[in-house]
């Protein structure tokens, strides 16, 4: 799937539009998702997958729209802002707080 333009963090994590941001920017990116799963997942609430998907709006803006499936469930939230840190941090505590496992 990366040529599609995913990137797959360890099997049940997917990353769609990420391919063109900076490595430095990345590592940060995948410390951010990666920090919020765990802590998704040491709540033992099903997580199952979760995937975020960047575009960028304009020139300067980031869009980013998450689905993360618990038990079966769909669970999804959107955000958009010129950070790409703060839009990232911001979808997914929304989509944890609409789970109800924030």
């Amino acid at each position: 799937m990366e040529d599609e333009g995913e990137i797959q963090l360890g099997g049940n994590i997917t990353l769609s539009g990420f391919k063109n941001i900076e490595p430095a920017k990345m590592v940060v990116v995948k410390k951010i998702v990666g920090n919020c799963i765990k802590k998704v997942q040491d709540k033992n609430v099903g997580f199952e997958s979760v995937s975020l998907n960047l575009k960028k709006v304009h020139d300067s803006e980031f869009e980013i729209k998450c689905k993360l499936f618990l038990n079966g469930k769909l669970y999804h939230s959107d955000s958009t802002g010129f950070n790409l840190f703060v839009v990232l941090n911001d979808v997914l505590e929304k989509v944890v707080g609409e789970a109800g496992v924030g």
